[in-house]
This record gives C-alpha cells, sequence and structure tokens, in this order.
C-alpha cells in the first residue's frame, strides 16, 4: 500500500518553502514540485531547495503545472492525502508587462491541477489566493464576504481559482480551502517586494522609487504567524467543503513606517518619490475575525520585530538575490 503524503506546489516559493519545512520539522512525508522559473532570483530559490533536501522525509520534482503528463504521473504513483498550491506566477506590477504568464500557470495550471484532485479523490486541497481580488474598494477592513474589485490579470486569476474550486466542490468530497494571504514578509523571502527591494536598492546604491510619496497602508504579515495559521488550519475539522479566509493581522501599517525601522538598523537608501503607480491600491487590510473564530486566539508577531528579524536574516543572505 502507498504511503500517503503530502504535495506541495511551488515548494521553492517564500511560502511553499517554509510551509514545507514546518511540516518536515512535524515528521511529515512531503513531495514538492516547483517549475523554478525567473520571475526572480532562482539561486535563492536553490538555496530554500537545499535545505529542504537535507530532511529525509521530502522529495522534489521539477514540475510545471501545465505539465499535465508529469503531473499525472506524479499523482498516479503517489497516495496524496493533502494538497498545498502556492505555484503561481506572483506580482501585481509585473502582470502589467507578461499576462500571458499568469493565464498560464495561475489559470491552466490550477484547472490541470484541480481535475488530478478529483480525479485521484484527493480528500484535501489548501490553495493560495491573494488580498488582491478586493481591490481598492473600502471601507475597510475586508471581510471575505465583502464585494471583490479585481484590478488586474493577476488579481483576475486569484479570483478565478477561487471560482474554479468552488465548482469543482460542489459535486467533490473534497475540501477546499482558499487562503487569501496579505503581504507575507520575512526571512527567505520576495527580493521583488518592499523590505528585501528596499535593502537591495541600498546594497547596490540604487535609487528606490516610492511610489504614492509612501502614503500606502499594507496589512503585513509575518511569515511565521502566516505559516502557523495554514499549519493549524489543515488539522481542523470543517463542515463546509469550500472555505476562504483571510490570512492577515488586521493591521495595516503605513509603508514609510517598515522603512523608519530599517533605518534604524543602520540601512538608509536614497529615495525618490513618485505618484501613484497603476497596479498599486492605497490600503490592504483583512478582517480575521472568521479565521480567529476557528482558531480561538493566535499572536501575532510585532512588526518591529519581523522587520528586525528579516534585516538580519538579510545581512547574511544578501549575497542569494540577484538585483
Amino acid at each position: 500500500m502507498k504511503k500517503k503524503k503530502i504535495l506541495i506546489t511551488g515548494v521553492a516559493g517564500f511560502i511553499g518553502f517554509s510551509l514545507c519545512k514546518k511540516l518536515l520539522d512535524n515528521n511529515y512525508d512531503i513531495i514538492g514540485i516547483d517549475n523554478l522559473n525567473s520571475y526572480y532570483s532562482i539561486s535563492l530559490k536553490k538555496e530554500r531547495l537545499k535545505i529542504l533536501k537535507k530532511y529525509k522525509k521530502f522529495k522534489f520534482y521539477k514540475i510545471d503545472l501545465i505539465s499535465n503528463k508529469k503531473l499525472e504521473k506524479l499523482f498516479r504513483n503517489n497516495h496524496f492525502k493533502l494538497v498545498f498550491n502556492f505555484a503561481a506566477q506572483a506580482g501585481v506590477r509585473y502582470s502589467f508587462e507578461n499576462p500571458e504568464s499568469y493565464c498560464d500557470t495561475n489559470i491552466y495550471g490550477f484547472n490541470n491541477l484541480l481535475s488530478l484532485i478529483k480525479k485521484y479523490k484527493i480528500p484535501k486541497l489548501f490553495f493560495a489566493s491573494s488580498s488582491s481580488v478586493y481591490g481598492d474598494l473600502g471601507p475597510y477592513p475586508k471581510s471575505e464576504n465583502d464585494r471583490l474589485n479585481t484590478l488586474n490579470i493577476y488579481s483576475l486569476s486569484k479570483l478565478q481559482n477561487e471560482l474554479i474550486a468552488k465548482t469543482y466542490s460542489k459535486d467533490s468530497k473534497t475540501l477546499f480551502i482558499g487562503l487569501r494571504f496579505f503581504t507575507i514578509y520575512g526571512e527567505w523571502g520576495r527580493p521583488d517586494m518592499l523590505i528585501l527591494k528596499y535593502l537591495s536598492h541600498i546594497k547596490y546604491k540604487k535609487i528606490f522609487e516610492l511610489f504614492n510619496y509612501g502614503n500606502h497602508y499594507r496589512d503585513f504579515t509575518y511569515i511565521n504567524d502566516a505559516i502557523e495559521i495554514v499549519f493549524k488550519l489543515s488539522r481542523v475539522r470543517f463542515k463546509n467543503n469550500f472555505e476562504i479566509f483571510n490570512v492577515c493581522s488586521s493591521n495595516p501599517i503605513k509603508i514609510t513606517k517598515i522603512i523608519k525601522e530599517i533605518e534604524k538598523m543602520g540601512f538608509k537608501g536614497k529615495i525618490k518619490e513618485k505618484p501613484l503607480h497603476k497596479a498599486d491600491v492605497f490600503k490592504t487590510y483583512g478582517s480575521n475575525k472568521k479565521l480567529m473564530k476557528i482558531l480561538k486566539g493566535f499572536n501575532f508577531t510585532n512588526y518591529k520585530d519581523g522587520v528586525k528579524k528579516t534585516v538580519s536574516w538579510y545581512k547574511k543572505c544578501s549575497k542569494l538575490i540577484n538585483f
């Protein structure tokens, strides 16, 4: 009989890697897949994989979700009790430059995955959605049943994932859980996001463009908090087989406050203030009341502590980030 395992797609990415390590530390058997695309530093992704490959209960395969034959072989040869899907083309601004890649991975690839989950009767699927599905509509904070307002192909692809999963759930016994992540940051994070991006501009003595003159608010959520939330949710028994959750601290922070915390640690760069970028929204601010009802309370990391840990990691590992 095949041993039950967990599949994590996008395992070389920020959230996929962090969750995989958490599960391996708790003695789970994991298979991870990733296409190792070049959207950001491949050396960083390979370094994450190097850490995971030290675990005996981890196996990695380089597979793209659009490679349906390879994906089906993986499902045929393994008995997955749970799938975490974090494979996606990331980046809101990049969606204006290369919209096709979002259709391929985020929509077509996700549909491939769902069809195999249905065919092989996988009990659970947790999949990454995004706070971007809310767009820039008030009032705040945004709750899971609020009206959505997709403003670009990235957010549209994430909403499409939710709609497709909900459709599959209607005639399936699989549990579908969508996770709307809000501005996840921390060690081993994405180099294209605020903290690591600003630090890299400082290192290479480049001018950092601060859009909307720094008047943005983001619901910054520390990576270890996000992973602990997902880990706890994966162990919950749900009455319904389709649910959406905001994964957020529910505490929007002005971007300039984050920059000030970085500067307190001795990192200060040249900043050029610019008008609002067409890809940006003024504020992200999610309600986590639904989540807290399930988890019965949760202690979130203070953003000042989270920033310090992120900057300390960058000091040691900046060479991994191509800029």
